[in-house]
C-alpha cells in the first residue's frame, strides 16, 4: 500500500490506477456497443469502472494532500 506521505509513490500508483480506469472505461464503452448482447455483464463491468474511478479520485486527493 502506498503511504500518503510519499508523493513519488503516490504518483506511480496514480499512473497505474489511471491506466486501469481508462481500461475500465473502454470496457464499459465496448459493452455498450455490444448491447443487447452481453447485457448480463452490465453490473460487473460498471462496478469495475466505478471502483477504478473511485480509487483514482482518492489517490488524486491523497496526492493533493501530500504535496501541500
Amino acid at each position: 500500500m502506498v503511504t500518503v506521505h510519499d508523493p513519488d509513490a503516490l504518483k506511480a500508483e496514480l499512473k497505474k490506477v489511471s491506466a486501469a480506469a481508462m481500461k475500465a472505461k473502454l470496457d464499459l464503452h465496448d459493452l455498450s456497443e455490444d448491447l443487447p448482447v452481453r447485457w448480463e455483464a452490465i453490473p460487473e463491468i460498471a462496478k469495475a469502472a466505478y471502483d477504478s474511478y473511485l480509487t483514482l479520485q482518492a489517490l488524486r486527493a491523497a496526492l493533493g494532500s501530500a504535496t501541500t
